[in-house]
């Protein structure tokens, strides 16, 4: 979230789009009913399914799963067109004045540099021109045809209403009315939040249906202000923080890249990490990138990183390509992998095509699931009939089952989608052998570490020289490893007008990101989480409710990411003088001397107004992109393409089918089908009742949802001879699921490019182990597609058929097998 789950309570209108809070996040929903009771806000859902949110919205509007760019593209053309946005904060605090290059354009779906045999592209028209100064040229009238003002406007004056109804099938009226909801907070003292979670991220495209949106919100000059924001709702207590110290395969601690073969010395690394400011005076914040890396070097390897070899940058791996979840399911299918660790999750049940999974897992010489539950994953091997058709004779996987602690045996910090880190403790004793996930991962390194003290290796020196200093080796605290992100100080830093004068003495914890050096003289786990454990304690475990103004920031209650910050570039809430936007609604403001307020200032707080440092600080340009110069993969605009499996051609650009760039392997692309034989678009979702594939092992859970279902309108049900709670067959060109069928007016038919169009919903929470009744992975449909960005899977939207059947056939779990594929505890 760029604000707070609290913050949403000062919105003037709420959209939910790419989500269900009502129901996949009740209780953060209380914010929503807040600002509708006591904000008199507006509550707009667009979705497939007529939700539990829609049930409690001021305006709903359907749309056909994976056209949502359609539908905010079509948004961008209203409000461009229109004349309805916040003139002044994206003139000043947007790229929109920016001179683009003259060979940058785009043509027939695809921007220039397109590469069709890598599926890639050059990006180096990508840009803005550049002045004999050294510095990005600007047109603050914009209208020069190649400012990205101009540029964007021509872009989305494609997407006009009749061709977003046509493709999403949302109804022109509708549509229209959503965005004269939106448009109303272009007015500087109204704000519109974005409520948006895997609805939009499980998509082929899902990066740029949320940048998309952002670029709506930039337009509005909703971005940092008090009711506003682009809120992502984090579906499980601590995605936020694994994403934050380095979840994904390509990133380490706080988002900083992996190097690659590229970059083969740390000179080389850096060359392209200087972010000198593109205009003059802009901050530019990732220009003390080298202070992150460093002072994370040294936190991983102590003494070991010097000056001398490049702070151990040799001790890090450079990828060749990017590890994600869908290469690693890709390279066991093929068996190029013998080993694998499964830790808190469940692939099996929760990676595409589960077929291909299932011989995937079989091809290992071992696999290690480290969970405090039975999972299908640890169980691929046993024969389930229809709902795990595995042949365990055929196996050799050696599996290990290592029972883990639950969230609420342990003691330590969850990062909540607002990006407050809150401090919890146990609140029941561990049963049994059960370990907590920081034992087992110790006495696994501890265990490697003695193997290569006696049996050597080709390069041995990362493991051994891996920093442990904590007071037990094999059972690290909590707090240990919390003071170790926050960082603290290796070396007395002295003050460079007066070397005899210490400003940080040796030892000390580290008050924040700002003191990190790139000297070797401090070490810092994770730069954002710095500030989070200092001499003052653990801030992470602060209770004090207090809110100042009622502004729902809680300044004191725990601690947020970075410094305390509640409301990302909350400069922005203020105009150029540095008044707020919103005089009703303050977060910080100029008072002639420096910037105060309720919120920490996202900015230097003595920089003064008419300094003209733009509000964006982590960018070059000082402001926010419309035009995305770097970092996403298919264009710097966001661009309408159909799901890789799709019931029409594209209508923006037919001779696109999918997005251009998106992550396929070998063997996936031919397992698409077609509109012909699959002429039904499936979504998936979730349930207030189940929480994924855990809650199934709790009987009440299981009686209040006990069996798989699908959901389907009346009239499809009509159509196929379906009966409310008979048995149902949904297949894709992948496989097949039986479940029983819920007939709702939830569901209703669209109209796409003239014809009917059928949408069906499937939960995800069902599978052959726990209290509930066996079900079946709903993974056995969806394609092997990952976004281009992040490589998410495209779980959201793809083709099906179904009809009729009778019930699984089900087999008993195999008793007894050969030892080799016994379970080993």
């Amino acid at each position: 979230m760029t604000n707070t789950w609290m913050d949403i309570k000062n919105s003037d209108v709420i959209v939910i789009m790419g989500g269900n809070a009502a129901e996949a996040h009740p209780c953060g929903f209380k914010w929503v009913t807040e600002a509708k009771a006591h904000n008199k806000a507006k509550l707009i859902v667009v979705d497939p399914r007529f939700t539990r949110s829609a049930s409690v919205a001021d305006y709903y509007c359907p749309i056909r799963p994976g056209t949502d760019i359609a539908f905010l593209g079509g948004v961008i053309n209203y409000l461009l067109s229109n004349d309805l946005i916040q003139k002044e904060y994206v003139l000043n605090f947007t790229n929109a004045a920016y001179i683009v290059k003259p060979e940058f354009g785009f043509k027939d779906g695809l921007f220039t540099g397109y590469d069709e045999v890598k599926r890639d592209y050059d990006k180096s028209s990508w840009d803005y021109e550049i002045g004999e100064d050294g510095f990005a040229k600007v047109d603050m009238t914009l209208q020069d045809p190649r400012c990205v003002y101009q540029l964007m406007k021509q872009h989305y004056s494609r997407y006009t209403p009749e061709l977003v109804e046509r493709i999403c099938g949302s109804p022109k009226e509708k549509f229209l009315k959503v965005a004269e909801y939106m448009a109303s907070t272009s007015k500087p003292d109204k704000a519109m939040t974005s409520m948006y979670a895997l609805g939009w991220t499980q998509h082929s495209k899902g990066a740029q249906n949320i940048r998309t949106m952002a670029m709506v919100q930039l337009l509005l000059g909703n971005i940092g202000v008090r009711g506003g924001g682009m809120n992502a709702l984090r579906g499980h207590s601590n995605i936020q923080g694994l994403t934050d110290v380095g979840l994904m395969s390509h990133l380490m601690p706080g988002y900083l890249n992996m190097p690659t073969q590229k970059e083969p010395d740390l000179a080389t690394y850096m060359s392209s990490r200087g972010f000198k400011p593109l205009r003059p005076g802009q901050t530019s914040y990732w220009q003390n990138y080298k202070k992150f890396f460093v002072s994370f070097q040294k936190s991983i390897f102590g003494k070991a990183a010097t000056a001398e070899n490049d702070w151990a940058y040799n001790y890090l791996p450079k990828l060749d390509v990017t590890y994600d979840i869908l290469r690693a399911f890709d390279l066991m299918y093929n068996g190029k992998m013998n080993g694998y660790i499964c830790q808190g999750f469940n692939p099996l049940m929760s990676f595409p095509n589960k077929a291909k999974n299932l011989q995937a897992l079989a091809k290992l010489k071992w696999l290690v699931v480290m969970d405090p539950l039975q999972t299908e994953t640890a169980r691929f091997w046993e024969n389930h009939g229809e709902f795990n058709d595995s042949k365990p004779e055929e196996i050799q996987t050696e599996v290990f089952e290592l029972p883990t602690t639950s969230f609420a045996e342990d003691e330590g910090s969850l990062t909540n989608s607002s990006r407050w880190l809150q401090w919890h403790w146990p609140g029941q004793e561990p049963p049994y052998e059960t370990k907590t996930d920081i034992d087992i991962m110790a006495e696994i390194f501890l265990r490697l570490k003695t193997m290569y003290v006696n049996e050597g290796g080709a390069f041995p020196d990362p493991i051994l020289n891996l920093t442990w200093n904590y007071q037990t080796p094999h059972a690290p605290t909590p707090e240990e490893l919390a003071k170790e992100l926050n960082g603290r100080v290796l070396e007395d830093i002295t003050d460079p007008a007066d070397p005899t004068k210490i400003i940080l003495a040796a030892g000390k914890q580290l008050d924040g990101f700002a003191q990190l050096t790139d000297d070797g003289k401090t070490a810092c786990g994770c730069w954002i989480y710095s500030g989070c454990f200092t001499d003052a304690g653990n801030q992470m475990a602060r209770r004090d409710t207090t809110d100042p103004g009622g502004t729902g920031l809680a300044p004191k209650w725990t601690w947020a990411w970075p410094a305390n910050r509640r409301i990302l570039y909350n400069r922005a809430s203020a105009d150029v003088a540095g008044k707020p936007w919103a005089p009703q609604k303050p977060l910080i403001q100029w008072n002639g001397s420096r910037w105060v307020g309720f919120d920490v200032p996202d900015y230097g707080p003595t920089i003064k107004p008419e300094q003209s440092v733009g509000p964006f600080i982590m960018q070059q340009e000082g402001v926010a992109r419309l035009f995305a110069r770097t970092g996403m993969r298919e264009g710097p605009f966001p661009e309408h393409y159909e799901p890789m499996e799709a019931p029409i051609a594209n209508l923006m650009s037919p001779a696109i089918k999918g997005n251009p760039v998106a992550r396929m392997f070998k063997g996936d692309r031919e397992a698409l089908g077609s509109a012909e034989k699959f002429p039904i678009v499936a979504t998936t979702y979730r349930l207030t009742e189940h929480f994924h594939y855990w809650s199934k092992h709790v009987l009440p859970n299981a009686v209040m949802q006990p069996e798989f279902f699908v959901e389907m309108s009346e009239q499809l049900a009509a159509e196929k001879g379906i009966k409310i709670g008979g048995w149902v067959k949904v297949s894709s060109n992948r496989g097949f699921v039986k479940a029983k069928a819920v007939v709702t007016k939830r569901l209703q038919p669209l109209k796409v490019d003239g014809k009917v169009q059928h949408v069906i919903g499937i939960p995800i929470h069902w599978g052959f182990t726990g209290a509930a009744k066996k079900g079946y992975g709903v993974n056995v449909l969806g394609p092997v597609v990952g976004d281009a960005n992040s490589e998410t899977p495209e779980f959201k939207a793809y083709l099906v058929d179904v009809e009729p059947t009778t019930p699984p056939v089900t087999e008993p779990a195999v008793a007894s097998v050969s030892s080799s594929k016994k379970q080993q505890g």
